[in-house]
């Protein structure tokens, strides 16, 4: 496919230009030797450039969010005070996109073999022979190849030079992940496995922006999908090394995954493609395989809407591109031998990404045991071979609650404790859901809600900035695009509005551009992307969590209410500090090496407490899911400071959301301590 072309899934597809692929036995993927020179530790690793998102950081580059800010950004802000009317997530059209976040690759045989329409898309002249995902590939563009010449020095963008390999290895250090040897990692945790899929997903969409943004360059070839995961690879970067059957440390039932190296990487499914993962155990004199885990993702004739017992075809049924009978072989047979050793596998379920139109999401549903097998005529007429799985009972809901909250999304399933079902009433693009089945309160005191940050008086730009004249929305890499400039040459969200680069400030485009209201670069002025409910907690009053999963780094809300003047915060009487968003309070820094306090160029203070949205329900947390990140719009002269909330981590449904509320900067701090009862094994015993 050659770069700027419309992917057809009728074209034929060159069957002689796709690898071979082999079943991947053990739990390193493979990662073949045609991506080129190894990319860090060889000498001849192609420079590539882009700012460093976390420190340590060189003279010039501003310190990684949270909330560290340089006086030389002070003077290019954007913001605005109007906001648009709410649009869905997926009408953000700029660039157009066909995200993905399923499995691609070309296997003749095997569970997790891709639909036609999808390999296409990401296999070039010599694309490595392993399971890649295509979040990250719009309109079926490739992105580069090996057989490409890589760059041979720093790329210049927009005056910023930066190096791919110093953000990698500054990643790795900030998590503290460089140095880890993959067998002393034989038993994880669970801090380590929120720590790698975090790296994992902060390395492939910073590549991804860069690589976008330099779309088109010669010499600039970046697949952030597969540089991000063989440079874990390469670091050593992997924990759960050793093959287990049971649950697998620092994972737990309900944890979703958005790509499955994802789950490759912790250990908690070896293979890239195969949908089945086992070991040899001793029997006798001869060694025999059982089955660990698998992968149910609707790619075979699997039948899973039950959430208790899962039918689970076989794998295999193709041989030179034509249909066949399954062998009782590899997989097949280490299923068979788990249905008469009767031990426990892990069962992953492949449910629908919504959200991406086209992808999947993991969802590890717990422990089963396989009770009975048979072989059966399959759809294209050869014996299929099928095994009933049944669930381990006493395990927490996973995809029983995902059956659920699809039933109450299309009204016919009954939400227990509903008090009222949008307590926006329309003001969102989203209901919001009003939710007591704990004890008798009949919902919080009475506020106005409003999805805006209402300003009796903007801050004032030390100089103007430019609007942007960009009908058709903001494009990366545009270096006619003030907005873009700003933001040092990229776009600071993908169209799902996952952050791509944690940031100081984020600059959107403000009331006076010329851009629509769906441009990508207004992610956080659309409204919600997920449906939410407020809920009463056991012991710390209303909350906040999701119906649906949320992504690494994607946008949630931001935080409204009235901007007041930070002289007169501290006067307000207590029944205003609950609801009071300070953005000059100290805050910790998502980076694991970093003990910098936060600085925002505008003294924003926000109260909630007679008007506000969902934001004013968060509970803090010492160890936190969400993070704010300041975003500023420009209006000429004048300048809007908003404050938007992210996702650190994967989140499942049904989970809390908590940010950190950090510490104020008065000399009364200590007079404001309340008792903290987030639960967590980092919990401080109290906050501000």
């Amino acid at each position: 496919m050659q770069p700027g072309s419309e992917f057809n899934p009728t074209d034929p597809i060159d069957k002689s230009r796709v690898l071979d692929i082999k079943p991947l036995k053990t739990l390193k993927p493979i990662f073949p030797s045609q991506m080129g020179t190894s990319p860090f530790s060889s000498p001849q690793s192609a420079p590539f450039t882009c700012v460093p998102p976390m420190g340590p950081f060189p003279p010039g580059v501003a310190p990684f969010y949270p909330f560290a800010f340089t006086n030389q950004s002070q003077g290019t802000s954007d913001f605005e005070n109007t906001i648009p009317s709410p649009v869905p997530l997926n009408s953000f059209r700029t660039p157009k996109s066909q995200y993905s976040n399923g499995d691609a690759g070309t296997s003749k045989k095997g569970r997790g073999r891709p639909r036609k329409d999808r390999t296409a898309q990401v296999f070039t002249d010599n694309s490595p022979s392993v399971g890649v995902d295509v979040e990250d590939f719009s309109d079926g563009k490739k992105q580069g190849g090996s057989s490409q010449k890589r760059a041979k020095g720093p790329i210049n963008l927009f005056s910023v030079e930066v190096n791919v390999d110093d953000t990698v290895n500054q990643i790795l250090r900030a998590f503290k992940l460089t140095g880890l040897e993959p067998y002393q990692q034989a038993d994880g945790n669970r801090d380590l496995v929120e720590r790698m899929v975090l790296t994992y997903n902060l390395l492939r969409r910073r590549l991804f922006q860069i690589s976008e943004a330099k779309e088109g360059t010669p010499g600039v070839n970046i697949r952030p999908d597969l540089k991000s995961s063989s440079t874990l690879m390469t670091n050593g970067v992997k924990t759960n090394s050793q093959k287990r059957i049971g649950n697998v440390p620092g994972i737990e039932v309900g944890d979703i995954f958005f790509y499955r190296i994802e789950m490759c990487t912790v250990g908690m499914h070896a293979p890239t493609m195969a949908g089945i993962d086992y070991l040899n155990v001793k029997a006798s004199a001869d060694d025999e395989p059982v089955a660990v885990s698998v992968v149910s993702s609707g790619a075979y004739e699997d039948e899973g809407d039950d959430g208790d017992v899962l039918i689970y075809s076989g794998h295999g049924g193709v041989k030179d591109g034509q249909g066949c009978d399954q062998k009782l072989v590899r997989g097949n047979l280490a299923l068979e031998k788990s249905l008469h050793r009767a031990n426990v596998v892990r069962v992953v379920r492949g449910v629908k990404d919504v959200m991406s139109g086209t992808g999947k999401i993991y969802l590890y549903d717990g422990l089963y045991k396989i009770h009975e097998s048979w072989a059966e005529k399959g759809k294209n007429g050869f014996n299929v071979f099928k095994y009933k799985f049944v669930r381990v009972p006493g395990q927490p809901e996973a995809f029983t609650l995902w059956k659920s909250i699809e039933q109450w999304k299309a009204g016919s399933g009954t939400r227990s404790g509903v008090i009222l079902p949008d307590l926006t009433s329309g003001v969102e693009s989203l209901p919001v859901s009003l939710v007591n089945d704990v004890d008798e309160e009949k919902g919080p005191a009475y506020f106005t809600y409003t999805s805006t940050l209402r300003y009796d008086k903007p801050f004032d730009l030390p100089i103007p900035s430019s609007n942007c004249s960009c009908r058709g929305g903001c494009q990366p890499g545009d270096a006619n695009c003030p907005c873009v400039q700003r933001n040092g040459g990229f776009l600071p969200y993908n169209t799902l509005g996952v952050v791509l680069n944690y940031k100081a400030l984020i600059h959107e485009c403000g009331p006076s551009c010329l851009c629509p209201p769906n441009c990508r670069n207004r992610m956080s002025q659309a409204g919600l992307k997920v449906r939410l409910e407020v809920f009463r907690t056991k012991d710390k009053g209303w909350g906040l969590r999701s119906w649906d999963p949320i992504r690494s780094g994607q946008f949630i809300c931001e935080y409204a209410g009235d901007v007041i003047d930070t002289s007169s915060a501290m006067e307000l009487g207590s029944e205003h500090e609950d609801f009071i968003f300070d953005a000059t309070r100290m805050y910790a820094p998502l980076d694991y090496s970093s003990d910098g306090s936060a600085e925002v160029p505008f003294p924003l203070v926000i109260s909630a407490k007679n008007s506000g949205n969902v934001a004013r329900f968060m509970n803090h947390s010492c160890s936190p899911n969400v993070f704010w990140q300041p975003v500023l719009r420009d209006n000429g002269e004048k300048t809007y400071l908003h404050v938007a909330f992210f996702s650190i981590g994967h989140i499942p449904p049904m989970q809390e959301l908590t940010f950190d509320y950090g510490i104020p900067k008065s000399d009364k701090a200590e007079q404001r301590k309340k008792v903290c009862l987030c639960g967590s094994l980092d919990c401080k015993g109290y906050f501000y």
